[in-house]
């Protein structure tokens, strides 16, 4: 299981905003991540057809519509690894 799931739907431009925070985010922080597409399973698109994006952190909702960079790693309860915002920075991600 993945310590981050980020529901999402195709062609929500909040979706891509949540990605690449939970990308980078993920990235800094060494947390698995996944995506699901609500739009596959009826459940899940009634349940979260109007909050998405949204965000679970181990398993439990975490956020939607918008995704905080300082929120999420704080909820992973974990810090960037030494020099690594620095050179995602460089790199522009």
């Amino acid at each position: 299981m993945s310590r981050v799931t980020l529901y999402t739907k195709p062609g929500c431009h909040l979706c891509d905003d949540a990605r690449a925070v939970v990308v980078a985010v993920c990235a800094e922080t060494g947390a698995d991540w996944s995506e699901v597409d609500i739009t596959q399973d009826g459940e899940l698109y009634a349940e979260y057809g109007e909050q998405i994006p949204v965000t679970f952190v181990d398993g439990k909702q975490h956020d939607f519509w918008r995704v905080d960079a300082e929120r999420l790693r704080k909820a992973l309860g974990t810090a960037p690894k030494p020099g690594l915002l620095d050179r995602l920075r460089r790199r522009g991600g």
